[in-house]
């Protein structure tokens, strides 16, 4: 670096003209007038020559990998209780919310075995039961969203969940 050359500082918003150089120690001139004195390892020429010839490669941006299995329709789980067993009408109420409680347990197990991020469960409108039981079982799980499909959430028969 001589006198007269343009400076920068590393890591600060510094810059200037040098009007001496003491062995190490440069000391130039702001755009205000002050004078600064750095070490020489500290200061870098700017020369606008040095980047008029650099051309500039415009890189493709990386495509982001979705796996294929998100981009099919989410899994349905279907909680009537013929869908579920070959004889319904030899169960009693009890044994049926039961079955039906540990198969959305089975298929909630599965989904966040295989990854999968959303799950609609179908449980219908009826009497309110099978609903309150999906309703329980989705707030004792952490990791999940889950919402009514329809606005009227009492008029709905399905629920959406969503995995973290």
């Amino acid at each position: 670096m001589k006198i007269g050359d343009k400076v920068s500082v590393v890591d600060e918003d510094l810059e200037g003209i040098v009007t001496s150089t003491k062995g190490n120690i440069v000391v130039f001139k702001d755009e205000y007038g002050f004078t600064h004195q750095y070490p020489r390892e500290k200061l870098v020429p700017k020369n606008i020559d040095f980047y008029e010839n650099i051309k500039i490669v415009k890189k493709a941006e990386p495509k982001k990998i979705v796996s294929k299995k998100h981009h099919k329709n989410h899994l349905v789980l279907d909680l009537h209780f013929h869908n579920l067993v070959k004889n319904p009408n030899d169960y009693d109420s009890f044994e049926r919310l039961f079955i039906q409680k540990e198969k959305l347990l089975e298929v909630m197990a599965f989904c966040r075995k295989n990854n999968l991020k959303r799950l609609e469960i179908v449980h219908g409108i009826g009497d309110g039961t099978l609903q309150r039981m999906v309703l329980d079982v989705l707030e004792s799980q952490t990791g999940l969203d889950f919402y009514n499909k329809e606005i009227l959430h009492h008029q709905s028969g399905a629920v959406m969940v969503e995995f973290h």
